[in-house]
Protein backbone atom coordinates (compact mmCIF):
# COMPACT_ATOMS: atom_id res chain seq x y z
CA UNK A 1 0.00 0.00 0.00
CA UNK A 2 1.37 3.52 -1.08
CA UNK A 3 2.17 5.35 1.98
CA UNK A 4 1.32 8.52 0.23
CA UNK A 5 -1.86 8.19 -1.74
CA UNK A 6 -3.56 5.58 0.15
CA UNK A 7 -2.43 6.65 3.70
CA UNK A 8 -5.10 7.98 4.86
CA UNK A 9 -7.54 4.12 4.64
CA UNK A 10 -4.87 3.27 7.42
CA UNK A 11 -4.69 6.21 9.45
CA UNK A 12 -9.11 5.89 9.40
CA UNK A 13 -8.98 3.27 11.55
CA UNK A 14 -7.73 2.23 14.74
CA UNK A 15 -4.57 0.25 15.21
CA UNK A 16 -2.24 -0.29 18.23
CA UNK A 17 0.95 -1.05 16.91
CA UNK A 18 2.24 0.56 13.39
CA UNK A 19 5.50 -1.05 13.74
CA UNK A 20 3.73 -4.19 12.69
CA UNK A 21 3.28 -3.33 8.95
CA UNK A 22 7.35 -3.46 8.87
CA UNK A 23 7.05 -7.39 10.03
CA UNK A 24 7.74 -9.89 6.84
CA UNK A 25 5.38 -12.63 7.12
CA UNK A 26 7.53 -16.38 6.70
CA UNK A 27 5.25 -18.92 7.88
CA UNK A 28 1.31 -19.35 9.09
CA UNK A 29 0.03 -22.57 10.81
CA UNK A 30 -3.32 -23.00 11.68
CA UNK A 31 -5.53 -25.32 14.03
CA UNK A 32 -7.22 -25.75 17.07
CA UNK A 33 -9.28 -22.41 16.36
CA UNK A 34 -5.88 -20.49 16.45
CA UNK A 35 -3.82 -18.83 13.57
CA UNK A 36 -0.02 -18.65 14.51
CA UNK A 37 1.80 -16.11 11.97
CA UNK A 38 5.72 -16.18 12.64
CA UNK A 39 7.59 -13.52 11.10
CA UNK A 40 10.83 -12.95 9.80
CA UNK A 41 12.73 -12.35 12.50
CA UNK A 42 11.43 -15.71 14.19
CA UNK A 43 8.99 -14.04 16.47
CA UNK A 44 5.09 -15.33 16.42
CA UNK A 45 1.79 -14.10 17.15
CA UNK A 46 -1.35 -16.07 17.62
CA UNK A 47 -4.63 -14.72 17.20
CA UNK A 48 -8.29 -16.93 16.73
CA UNK A 49 -8.42 -16.29 12.73
CA UNK A 50 -6.33 -14.41 10.06
CA UNK A 51 -6.86 -12.51 7.21
CA UNK A 52 -4.06 -13.24 3.99
CA UNK A 53 -4.16 -9.98 1.51
CA UNK A 54 -0.93 -10.84 -0.24
CA UNK A 55 -0.85 -9.87 -3.52
CA UNK A 56 -1.45 -12.75 -5.74
CA UNK A 57 2.50 -12.72 -6.91
CA UNK A 58 3.45 -13.72 -2.77
CA UNK A 59 1.49 -16.79 -2.97
CA UNK A 60 2.56 -17.89 -6.92
CA UNK A 61 5.82 -17.52 -5.44
CA UNK A 62 5.15 -19.47 -2.48
CA UNK A 63 7.04 -16.96 0.08
CA UNK A 64 4.84 -17.74 2.86
CA UNK A 65 4.60 -21.06 3.96
CA UNK A 66 1.70 -23.00 4.46
CA UNK A 67 1.07 -25.60 7.67
CA UNK A 68 -0.87 -27.55 6.94
CA UNK A 69 -0.25 -26.59 3.70
CA UNK A 70 -3.31 -25.13 1.05
CA UNK A 71 -5.22 -27.73 -0.54
CA UNK A 72 -4.58 -28.70 -3.74
CA UNK A 73 -7.38 -27.06 -5.06
CA UNK A 74 -6.99 -23.58 -3.57
CA UNK A 75 -3.37 -24.19 -5.26
CA UNK A 76 -4.71 -24.94 -8.33
CA UNK A 77 -6.64 -21.69 -7.82
CA UNK A 78 -3.42 -19.70 -7.45
CA UNK A 79 -1.47 -21.35 -10.04
CA UNK A 80 -4.42 -20.79 -12.41
CA UNK A 81 -4.28 -16.72 -12.11
CA UNK A 82 -2.24 -14.88 -14.25
CA UNK A 83 0.22 -11.47 -12.67
CA UNK A 84 0.49 -8.70 -14.71
CA UNK A 85 2.78 -6.03 -14.56
CA UNK A 86 2.87 -2.08 -14.88
CA UNK A 87 5.12 0.06 -13.58
CA UNK A 88 5.22 4.08 -12.92
CA UNK A 89 7.50 6.69 -13.67
CA UNK A 90 6.28 9.61 -11.94
CA UNK A 91 8.42 13.15 -13.38
CA UNK A 92 8.30 16.45 -11.52
CA UNK A 93 8.93 19.54 -13.38
CA UNK A 94 9.17 23.00 -12.24
CA UNK A 95 6.66 23.94 -14.76
CA UNK A 96 3.86 23.02 -16.38
CA UNK A 97 4.38 22.66 -20.66
CA UNK A 98 1.65 20.01 -21.84
CA UNK A 99 -2.18 20.76 -22.73
CA UNK A 100 -4.50 20.59 -20.19
CA UNK A 101 -5.88 16.84 -20.91
CA UNK A 102 -5.94 13.94 -19.21
CA UNK A 103 -3.46 11.44 -20.77
CA UNK A 104 -0.75 12.07 -23.37
CA UNK A 105 -0.18 8.72 -25.48
CA UNK A 106 2.83 7.79 -27.08
CA UNK A 107 2.45 5.86 -30.92
CA UNK A 108 5.25 3.41 -31.39
CA UNK A 109 6.36 1.05 -34.25
CA UNK A 110 5.09 -1.79 -31.99
CA UNK A 111 2.80 -2.72 -29.47
CA UNK A 112 5.81 -3.33 -26.89
CA UNK A 113 7.39 0.04 -26.48
CA UNK A 114 3.76 1.91 -26.30
CA UNK A 115 2.90 3.70 -22.98
CA UNK A 116 1.40 6.85 -22.23
CA UNK A 117 1.26 9.81 -19.96
CA UNK A 118 -0.95 10.46 -16.77
CA UNK A 119 -1.16 14.24 -16.67
CA UNK A 120 -1.39 14.79 -12.91
CA UNK A 121 -1.52 18.67 -12.70
CA UNK A 122 -5.06 18.38 -14.13
CA UNK A 123 -5.66 16.07 -10.87
CA UNK A 124 -3.61 17.30 -8.21
CA UNK A 125 -2.33 20.66 -9.42
CA UNK A 126 1.23 19.67 -9.41
CA UNK A 127 3.12 19.85 -12.42
CA UNK A 128 3.81 16.03 -12.29
CA UNK A 129 3.16 13.60 -15.29
CA UNK A 130 3.41 10.01 -14.80
CA UNK A 131 4.48 7.69 -17.37
CA UNK A 132 2.72 4.21 -17.44
CA UNK A 133 4.33 0.95 -18.72
CA UNK A 134 2.62 -2.55 -19.18
CA UNK A 135 3.16 -5.77 -19.71
CA UNK A 136 7.07 -7.54 -20.97
CA UNK A 137 7.85 -3.76 -21.29
CA UNK A 138 7.44 -3.03 -17.80
CA UNK A 139 9.48 -6.03 -16.65
CA UNK A 140 12.33 -4.95 -19.05
CA UNK A 141 12.33 -1.30 -17.36
CA UNK A 142 12.79 -2.57 -14.20
CA UNK A 143 16.55 -3.90 -15.67
CA UNK A 144 17.99 -0.22 -15.92
CA UNK A 145 19.06 1.81 -13.15
CA UNK A 146 16.12 4.74 -12.30
CA UNK A 147 18.05 7.24 -13.91
CA UNK A 148 18.33 5.08 -16.98
CA UNK A 149 14.42 4.55 -16.81
CA UNK A 150 13.52 8.72 -16.52
CA UNK A 151 16.40 8.95 -19.31
CA UNK A 152 14.25 6.71 -21.57
CA UNK A 153 10.76 8.12 -20.76
CA UNK A 154 12.19 11.75 -21.11
CA UNK A 155 12.87 10.71 -24.72
CA UNK A 156 9.45 9.51 -25.35
CA UNK A 157 8.25 12.85 -23.72
CA UNK A 158 10.53 15.16 -26.28
CA UNK A 159 8.84 12.77 -29.40
CA UNK A 160 5.70 14.97 -28.64
CA UNK A 161 7.75 18.26 -26.73
CA UNK A 162 11.10 19.10 -27.88
CA UNK A 163 11.47 21.68 -25.87
CA UNK A 164 10.20 19.96 -22.46
CA UNK A 165 12.66 20.78 -19.77
CA UNK A 166 14.17 18.39 -17.35
CA UNK A 167 12.33 16.80 -14.18
CA UNK A 168 13.35 18.08 -11.04
CA UNK A 169 12.64 14.89 -9.63
CA UNK A 170 11.25 11.63 -10.61
CA UNK A 171 10.33 8.26 -9.12
CA UNK A 172 10.10 4.72 -10.35
CA UNK A 173 8.15 1.86 -9.13
CA UNK A 174 9.61 -1.97 -9.59
CA UNK A 175 6.15 -3.85 -8.88
CA UNK A 176 7.40 -7.12 -10.88
CA UNK A 177 10.56 -7.67 -8.64
CA UNK A 178 9.33 -6.28 -5.73
CA UNK A 179 9.32 -9.39 -3.06
CA UNK A 180 6.37 -7.72 -1.49
CA UNK A 181 4.48 -7.85 -4.68
CA UNK A 182 6.11 -9.75 -7.56
CA UNK A 183 3.67 -7.70 -9.77
CA UNK A 184 0.06 -5.71 -9.73
CA UNK A 185 -2.83 -7.13 -10.64
CA UNK A 186 -4.43 -10.54 -11.17
CA UNK A 187 -5.91 -11.62 -14.91
CA UNK A 188 -7.70 -14.24 -16.31
CA UNK A 189 -5.57 -16.85 -18.20
CA UNK A 190 -6.95 -18.38 -21.50
CA UNK A 191 -8.78 -22.00 -20.82
CA UNK A 192 -9.00 -21.54 -16.85
CA UNK A 193 -11.62 -22.62 -14.77
CA UNK A 194 -14.24 -20.14 -14.71
CA UNK A 195 -14.65 -20.54 -10.76
CA UNK A 196 -10.99 -19.90 -9.94
CA UNK A 197 -12.17 -16.38 -8.55
CA UNK A 198 -13.99 -18.25 -5.93
CA UNK A 199 -11.72 -21.04 -5.10
CA UNK A 200 -8.95 -18.40 -4.03
CA UNK A 201 -11.79 -16.34 -1.80
CA UNK A 202 -12.91 -19.82 -0.32
CA UNK A 203 -11.56 -19.71 3.53
CA UNK A 204 -10.15 -22.14 5.18
CA UNK A 205 -11.39 -22.69 8.60
CA UNK A 206 -10.09 -19.53 10.49
CA UNK A 207 -8.22 -18.54 7.38
CA UNK A 208 -9.65 -15.71 4.78
CA UNK A 209 -8.32 -14.35 1.76
CA UNK A 210 -8.47 -10.60 0.32
CA UNK A 211 -7.00 -8.25 -2.08
CA UNK A 212 -8.04 -7.43 -5.69
CA UNK A 213 -7.54 -11.32 -6.84
CA UNK A 214 -10.65 -12.38 -5.12
CA UNK A 215 -12.74 -9.57 -5.69
CA UNK A 216 -16.00 -10.21 -7.17
CA UNK A 217 -16.15 -7.61 -9.67
CA UNK A 218 -13.49 -5.48 -9.63
CA UNK A 219 -10.35 -7.27 -10.14
CA UNK A 220 -6.82 -5.26 -10.53
CA UNK A 221 -8.12 -2.23 -8.85
CA UNK A 222 -7.62 -0.48 -5.59
CA UNK A 223 -11.33 0.01 -5.20
CA UNK A 224 -11.38 -4.09 -5.66
CA UNK A 225 -8.66 -5.03 -2.86
CA UNK A 226 -10.84 -2.67 -0.64
CA UNK A 227 -14.61 -4.15 -1.07
CA UNK A 228 -12.52 -7.83 -1.11
CA UNK A 229 -10.47 -6.61 2.53
CA UNK A 230 -14.06 -5.53 4.02
CA UNK A 231 -15.52 -8.53 2.69
CA UNK A 232 -13.16 -10.77 4.35
CA UNK A 233 -13.17 -9.32 7.65
CA UNK A 234 -16.97 -9.43 8.12
CA UNK A 235 -16.70 -13.04 6.87
CA UNK A 236 -13.78 -13.44 9.44
CA UNK A 237 -16.26 -11.69 12.06
CA UNK A 238 -19.53 -13.41 11.37
CA UNK A 239 -17.16 -16.97 11.92
CA UNK A 240 -15.86 -15.99 15.32
CA UNK A 241 -19.43 -14.62 16.45
CA UNK A 242 -20.83 -17.95 15.43
CA UNK A 243 -18.01 -19.43 17.39
CA UNK A 244 -18.94 -17.23 20.48
CA UNK A 245 -22.48 -18.16 19.44
CA UNK A 246 -23.36 -14.16 18.96
CA UNK A 247 -24.74 -14.50 15.74
CA UNK A 248 -27.32 -12.28 16.47
CA UNK A 249 -25.05 -9.44 17.55
CA UNK A 250 -23.63 -9.78 14.15
CA UNK A 251 -26.89 -9.29 12.35
CA UNK A 252 -27.34 -5.84 14.01
CA UNK A 253 -23.61 -4.98 13.25
CA UNK A 254 -23.95 -5.82 9.64
CA UNK A 255 -27.07 -3.70 9.08
CA UNK A 256 -25.60 -0.67 10.46
CA UNK A 257 -22.88 -0.97 8.43
CA UNK A 258 -24.61 -1.23 5.21
CA UNK A 259 -26.47 1.65 6.32
CA UNK A 260 -23.22 3.67 6.62
CA UNK A 261 -21.69 2.36 3.43
CA UNK A 262 -25.02 4.06 1.41
CA UNK A 263 -24.54 6.79 3.32
CA UNK A 264 -20.86 7.38 2.94
CA UNK A 265 -19.87 5.80 -0.41
CA UNK A 266 -16.36 4.59 -0.80
CA UNK A 267 -14.55 7.46 -4.04
CA UNK A 268 -11.83 6.45 -5.02
CA UNK A 269 -10.15 8.44 -8.16
CA UNK A 270 -8.83 6.42 -11.33
CA UNK A 271 -5.52 8.22 -11.14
Amino acid sequence: MSCLGLAYLIESETINDMDLFDLLVAKISSGYNKVMVTVEDGRNFVADAAIITVPIGVLKANLIEFEPRLPDWKVTAISDLGVGNENKIALRFDKVFWPDVELLGVVAPTSYACGYFLNLHKATGHPVLVYMAAGRFAYDLEKLSDESAANFVMLQLKKMFPDACEPVQYLVSHWGTDPNSLGCYSYDLVGKSMDVYDKLRAPLGNLFFGGEAVSLDNQGSVHGAYSAGVMAAENCQKYLWEQQGNLESFSRVSARHETLGTNFPLQISRI
